[in-house]
């Protein structure tokens, strides 16, 4: 309906839109829309219907020039329709199953198209600097998926589990996939899975439709055994990072609009990429931060898509349900980054919607109304939005000179005359200017409250990083374009395509230290080679998990249904996180609400000490030294009888040494506590 009401202006109608509506037309789009999936879920080439759905939404908007840009516009449109129906499908029979979800999709779309007579059109034109959109994509992607090269899917662990983090948000996956939608609408079931209040409280879009993309990936709603769940998680999760990286360079120039081309859109393009390559923002892989970079994904386009609204009354308001729904669902802080930027450009375009302004505002409130069901529920049960904010945690920290100057070009870009009369000069102005309030205001009540700026803040900063890299495309219209010359269009292009170049190469080599094979004269690495993309390439980064893998894998969880605590050795948090995956390998990630007792519990292995207890144990007398030791067992032993208090019930405990195993299992067993202790020996390094 929305179509049909909204539907008398569109930039870039085709020539057949707006023809009588025939019924036939649409009995024959609406049979189309089940059989297509129908037929490829026959064939399990569910995967296929991604691209089918992206294509049915870029044909009938009207957004953009170029094919890459209409592409980019329906992928997010689609994200955020996935997100909002996953409300409908987490309480319907039929769960995440592929051909009633795509059959109902295809079907509204089939619809909308139907009522506001359009015709499938794409334009097929493409650009030049779409390169570097697309070549972005593929060299991140390179550098971040370059360790799991000829690996195996237990190998390939040591890069799935460089921090806790991701484990839970594997574990929000998981229980989605097993529940069969949101969690917080299954909460019951969900326990399982995660560990809770998580299945109430935090934000699960990012697990949601990971979980749809699996179900057609797999054709099956079965995601199978949780190793190779986890391996083709770790995927997703890096190509959303590739995906970003990319949209911020896409982003900037659709900021730059239709003047910033030729060798201007190239500088700009390349300076977006060249931060990101050498950038701190990459880290966001190795510290497991998934839902942030898929929050900062969308988040991009949202803002860029606010910022220069080119488009229709209809897209608009479509786009803009699609950026709440989206940047909220999945990392709800960046809704108030979104939010400034829609109030921004309704202030700015204020005349041009003017027209059936209240229906606008109407369908604007609707979506806000979804976007916050889940962070409205969240709060209403068992989030403490004061506490939360102010957490402490390991933070990846945006590059601040990077920050600053970015933020600052923008500025000085957006205020100059010749850019503050347009509207998306003035839509970045207010951006710029009201996205450095919120986080003056937030970092100074933490400072005020805790005394200094914490995991959130630098959470914030990295949205404040987008809207600074973003607005590089008014930056880029400050540069005075090439002269047009008569020479013919060859040796124009080719002019026009050898600046691109030489502007690339030099953004590469002053921001992301690329230095072209050039002997660097300096002992130590340039930045390109000291930064976290390379040495996550190169393996540096992975985690110490060692045979720990391939033991739960393949020896010591045959046979095992009860919760699983793995003290392979005497390093506790080594012990957290075997613990924790071991409980991910068996679908049960929320059954031990005392898992990080774990990290508490420093035995397992034989009694060798490390360098720091030999420096502790100076100067001490062996019964002291013993005495110490006796004190580190029974401390050890209190933490673990509290994890296995946790457990719904009793646990199985690898241990990797055979003394500390029958130690265990006597003391246990003299306290009362059930459990059930097994010698798991644990090769030595």
């Amino acid at each position: 309906m929305l179509f049909k009401n909204l539907g008398s202006q569109f930039p870039e109608r085709t020539a057949e839109d707006g023809g009588p509506r025939r019924w036939l037309v649409l009995a024959a789009a609406l049979a189309f829309s089940w059989l297509v999936p129908l037929g490829l879920n026959l064939v399990r080439l569910d995967v296929v219907l991604i691209p089918v759905l992206v294509l049915a939404i870029a044909s009938l908007i009207r957004v953009g020039g170029g094919l890459l840009d209409r592409l980019v516009v329906a992928a997010f449109i689609l994200c955020g329709a996935v997100m909002a129906l996953g409300l409908l499908l987490s309480l319907w029979p039929w769960g995440l199953q592929p051909v009633p979800g795509v059959g109902l999709f295809l079907s509204v779309i089939s619809l909308s198209g139907w009522l506001a007579r359009r015709r499938p059109s794409l334009p097929w034109r493409v650009r030049g600097s779409d390169l570097l959109v697309l070549g972005t994509a593929a060299v991140v992607w390179h550098y971040v998926h370059h360790p799991l090269v000829g690996k195996s899917a237990a190998d390939r662990i040591a890069y799935f589990a460089t921090a806790e983090d991701r484990m839970g948000h594997f574990s929000y996956f998981d229980g989605i996939h097993h529940v069969g939608g949101y969690a917080f609408l299954h909460q019951e079931a969900a326990r399982t899975y995660m560990m809770t209040p998580a299945e109430a409280v935090y934000p699960q879009g990012t697990h949601f439709l990971l979980a749809w993309i699996d179900v057609l990936v797999k054709s099956s709603t079965d995601g199978g055994a949780a190793l190779g769940m986890m391996n083709r998680y770790l995927l997703y999760v890096m190509a959303a990072y590739a995906l970003f990286c990319a949209a911020l360079v896409w982003a900037a120039r659709w900021v730059g609009g239709p003047r910033l081309r030729g060798w201007r859109a190239a500088a700009v393009c390349a300076t977006v990429l060249s931060v990101m390559l050498s950038g701190s923002m990459a880290f966001l892989v190795e510290k497991g931060f998934d839902s942030e970079t898929v929050g900062l994904l969308f988040l991009t386009v949202a803002l860029a898509l606010l910022l220069r609204p080119a488009m229709g009354r209809v897209e608009f308001a479509v786009v803009a349900v699609a950026a709440l729904v989206s940047v909220t669902f999945v990392y709800n802080l960046y809704g108030i980054l979104v939010g400034i930027a829609l109030l921004a450009a309704l202030v700015v375009h204020r005349r041009r919607f003017a027209v059936r302004r209240r229906l606008l505002i109407g369908v604007l409130a609707g979506g806000v109304v979804v976007a916050g069901l889940p962070t409205v529920f969240s709060v209403l049960t068992k989030l403490d939005v004061a506490k939360t904010s102010n957490l402490a945690g390991p933070m990846v920290i945006p590059d601040r000179p990077v920050l600053i100057g970015c933020t600052l070009l923008g500025l000085v870009a957006a205020a100059l005359p010749v850019n503050r009369r347009t509207a998306t000069g003035r839509t970045v102005l207010a951006v710029l200017l009201g996205a450095t309030l919120v986080m003056a205001v937030f970092g100074f009540w933490q400072k005020h409250t805790i005394g200094y700026l914490s995991y959130y803040f630098e959470k914030l900063a990295a949205g404040g990083l987008v809207i600074s890299l973003i607005s590089l495309g008014m930056v880029g219209l400050m540069l005075q374009p090439a002269e047009r010359t008569r020479t013919s269009p060859i040796r124009r292009r080719a002019g026009s395509l050898a600046l691109s170049a030489v502007v690339t190469a030099a953004a590469l080599s002053m921001f992301a230290g690329v230095q072209w094979g050039v002997p660097s004269g300096w002992s130590k690495p340039s930045a390109w080679y000291d930064s976290p993309m390379v040495k996550w390439s190169k393996g540096e980064a992975k985690s110490d998990m060692g045979p720990a893998v391939n033991l739960l894998t393949e020896r010591d969880l045959k046979g095992v249904s009860t919760p699983v605590i793995a003290l392979y050795n005497n390093d506790s948090y080594h012990s957290l996180k075997a613990t924790f995956l071991a409980q991910l390998l068996t679908h049960q990630g929320g059954d031990m609400l005392g898992l990080y007792e774990v990290y508490y519990v420093k035995v397992g292995g034989p009694a060798v000490p490390d360098k720091a207890e030999t420096e502790k144990d100076k100067g001490k007398t062996e019964a002291e030294k013993a005495a110490d030791r006796e004190n580190e067992y029974q401390s050890s032993l209190e933490h673990l009888k509290r994890a296995i208090a946790s457990c719904p019930y009793p646990p199985t405990i690898l241990v990797g040494d055979a003394k500390v195993a029958e130690r265990l299992k006597q003391d246990l067993g003299s306290a009362n506590v059930a459990a059930t202790v097994v010698y798991a020996p644990f090769p030595s390094s």
